[in-house]
């Protein structure tokens, strides 16, 4: 391994642990991303998976909201895709404007590449070199200011963009294949989950030190199909990604899910394993605290529309969020609902990150302690 320079800032990785910290730590989803102007000039005309794959660029983008955000942020996390495991997996996807597109997706069991998919052995090492190289070289950039998050794309999102080819209204394709399809669902669904243990393993090896799943459509899913097409999946990577970086004598990183719109399956995902619960927008700070009952670190949940608004609104929804937490000593990592959408002002960002501040500072916090 790599030895990197020694954490200054390990508040984020306290708070993940469940430890009381002086302050909340705070970070957000996308916060690199083209809402900042730096990062088209950093981009250049390389297409978004060029940026994925260069080391450079994609370490470059990392450090924006970094340097930009300075003292305020408590967390990087590597910019790249929840989809490069389908790219692992040998499926093609594409960017553009609109967002991902598959050429080719996945049409039916029977359609020739379900079978390749399933038959064909996936090296995550080498097909995903280059994130495991964008990590470490991330982690020399930073010299320790702050922890890395690495990340991937939950077993469910992950096959409806295979089967999609994209974004979708409706879901009508992946709807059809987990009630037509339910068997073949599912072994695929577990061959994604086992690459995702690999592949969040040498994430940590070449230098994260807390690691995210992302469920971005479990809102697709009613309660009983989220625990037949989602929640299992997401248990085989909380209980298989420790014992495999024990195996490979790693120390094991924390570990985040994020199920976005699973509101109804908050109870369950608290027992899945995970040390922290992403949030999205839709749930009730203090009810989440309720029904977590301090068995996980809550992360989240601000809407992340409200940074197209006033700064009125951002206090008031920042005042919510904090006391809906309870303040922020213990058991709470401040972030978005979602991620940063396109056109958000910086600057808007940054008064979000200073009234958190602001507002569980000592002399503001109801208890009056840090």
């Amino acid at each position: 391994m790599t030895d990197f320079e020694e954490l200054k800032n390990d508040l984020l990785l306290r708070a993940a642990r469940g430890e009381r910290v002086e302050r909340p730590p705070m970070w957000v989803m996308r916060q690199a991303g083209r809402y900042l102007p730096e990062y088209h000039l950093a981009k250049g005309d390389n297409d978004f998976f060029a940026c994925c794959r260069s080391p450079e660029i994609a370490s470059t983008l990392t450090l924006q909201p970094v340097d930009r955000y300075d003292g305020l942020i408590d967390a990087a996390i590597i910019f790249s895709d929840i989809l490069v495991i389908p790219q692992a997996m040998g499926m093609t996807v594409e960017m553009d404007n609109k967002g991902p597109h598959f050429p080719d997706p996945l049409k039916s069991p029977t359609d020739g590449q379900y079978e390749e998919l399933m038959d064909r052995k996936v090296n995550v090492a080498k097909e995903l070199e280059y994130v495991y190289q964008a990590i470490t070289l991330t982690r020399q950039k930073l010299k320790g200011r702050v922890p890395l998050y690495g990340f991937c794309g939950a077993p469910w999102t992950l096959l409806c963009y295979m089967v999609e080819g994209g974004g979708s209204k409706l879901f009508v394709h992946v709807k059809t294949w987990i009630y037509k399809y339910p068997d073949q669902s599912k072994r695929l669904l577990q061959k994604i989950a086992q690459l995702c243990v690999e592949y969040l393993a040498l994430q940590v090896k070449a230098g994260a030190q807390i690691v995210q799943v992302f469920d971005s459509w479990a809102a697709e899913l009613s309660p009983a199909s989220f625990n037949e097409f989602a929640l299992p999946y997401l248990h085989h990577i909380s209980q298989h990604l420790p014992s495999r970086l024990k195996e490979l004598h790693l120390e094991v990183a924390p570990m985040v899910v994020f199920a976005k719109g699973a509101w109804y399956a908050l109870d369950d995902l608290c027992d899945l394993g995970y040390q922290v619960v992403g949030l999205d927008w839709l749930q009730d700070p203090a009810e989440a605290v309720r029904i977590a009952r301090g068995r996980v670190v809550l992360q989240g949940n601000a809407d992340p529309g409200v940074l197209y608004g006033s700064k009125e609104a951002i206090t008031t929804v920042v005042q919510d969020m904090v006391e809906g937490f309870g303040g922020g000593e213990q058991g709470w990592i401040a972030n978005l609902g979602h991620g940063v959408t396109p056109f958000v002002d910086p600057d808007n960002l940054r008064f979000f990150f200073e009234e958190i501040h602001r507002l569980t500072s000592s002399k503001n916090h109801p208890s009056g302690r840090p």
